[in-house]
């Protein structure tokens, strides 16, 4: 019987919000100043939860060990930061998922790799900032996901212990990083999941979900199978 959950924690691209839009517009920008031509919306919306350098490197075919990397991956990060919200929402079922965890008062909180200065704003202009016990970015501690620390981190600050914590992501890494903590892991296939590039079910997730509704499921009911 799986233990009493008294801690949630979320990654925030692809599982809190759906960032996709956003991020997509600003690199297509980018591309359209170099002279290259736009990419499709759905093309890239499947790589955003691996952060700027995947963006970049499928826009720009650059990797972080190329001389323009940098400058490009600061120009990104800098018309993001100016266009964060415009088309950014919550994923259908999370604000429900949350005011399910607050009614019952279990403490929940956001550890992504997002950097601080795009994480809080974001999370203030989705007005839910306010609301979450805990908010760990990609540059809050020296080590980031898949590395545990961060959810060991987080789970201290929400005040549970890790076997009473369930981390939901929408990554491997995310996966490898919750385990490692001692924390369950649920996969969020609603998110930046792409079945040609990768195999969820191969992650050994201790539950799958496929809307944000059904975490509450998987919290307080029966569990979830893996995808078929």
């Amino acid at each position: 019987m799986m233990p009493e959950v008294k801690g949630v924690l979320f990654d925030l691209d692809g599982t809190l919000a759906d960032t996709a839009g956003d991020m997509a517009s600003v690199l297509n920008a980018m591309l359209v100043e170099h002279g290259k031509p736009p990419l499709a919306a759905a093309d890239l919306r499947n790589h955003v939860s691996q952060g700027s350098a995947a963006l970049l490197h499928l826009g720009f075919g650059v990797t972080v060990h190329d001389d323009e990397f940098t400058t490009l991956r600061d120009d990104f990060l800098n018309r993001y930061r100016d266009n964060l919200c415009n088309a950014t929402v919550l994923f259908h079922g999370v604000t429900k998922v949350l005011d399910a965890l607050d009614a019952k008062k279990i403490p929940w909180g956001i550890v992504t790799n997002k950097p601080a200065f795009l994480t809080k704003p974001l999370l203030a202009a989705l007005q839910i900032k306010h609301r979450s016990a805990c908010i760990i970015s990609g540059d809050t501690f020296a080590e980031r996901k898949p590395h545990p620390l961060p959810i060991q981190k987080a789970c201290t600050a929400i005040g549970c212990a890790p076997g009473e914590a369930v981390y939901v992501g929408d990554a491997h890494g995310d996966v490898k990083a919750a385990h490692a903590a001692g924390v369950r892991a649920v996969v969020a296939l609603y998110g930046y999941i792409d079945g040609k590039l990768h195999k969820p079910e191969e992650w050994c997730a201790d539950g799958y979900v496929r809307a944000p509704g059904e975490l509450l499921e998987f919290l307080f009911g029966n569990s979830t199978r893996p995808p078929a």
